[in-house]
Order: C-alpha cells, then sequence, then structure tokens
C-alpha cells in the first residue's frame, strides 16, 4: 500500500486538491476537489519522484523526473486530467 508522500501533499495544496489512498488496488492515490471525486493517478507498481528520492537521492530522482516530464510532456496541457494531476503531484 502506498503512503502519500508530504511532497505529494504540499503539491496537492498548491492546486486546491485534497489526496486520499485510492479506492482501485491498481492505482496510488485518488485526487478529489470539493469532495467529489477527480481521478486516481499514478500506478502502483511504478515509483514516482518522491519515491525515487527516498530510495536513491536526489541526483537520481531529478534525472527520472527529467525523464519522466519529456515521456509525458502533453499531460502538462490537459488540465483536470489524470496525467496532469499526475505531473504536478507526483512528478
Amino acid at each position: 500500500m502506498y503512503t502519500i508522500t508530504n511532497y505529494s501533499k504540499q503539491q496537492a495544496k498548491k492546486l486546491g486538491v485534497e489526496l486520499r489512498q485510492s479506492s482501485n488496488p491498481k492505482k496510488k492515490i485518488d485526487v478529489y476537489k470539493n469532495f467529489n471525486k477527480i481521478t486516481s493517478i499514478g500506478a502502483s507498481g511504478y515509483p514516482d519522484y518522491p519515491t525515487h528520492m527516498k530510495i536513491e537521492g536526489k541526483a537520481y530522482a531529478n534525472e527520472r523526473r527529467r525523464l519522466y516530464r519529456l515521456r509525458h510532456k502533453v499531460e502538462e496541457k490537459k488540465i483536470g486530467s489524470a496525467g496532469y494531476y499526475a505531473w504536478k503531484i507526483l512528478w
């Protein structure tokens, strides 16, 4: 089971959303706004930026973030999508 990190909580606060453990076992986090579920983000089998920071250190995590953002750069512009929230909250 994934533990929501302080990093993700801070990122969510900037976006004005609330995070909860995902009800979907294949996902890490459910994103809520005004008590309404928006989406589920983060595949449970894959690490994210805070996980890389904890395990491998900042330099490695920054490289993984750079590569993730190269692969998913279109997601940043799809405001409100699962990819958008994953980009902003997990990476």
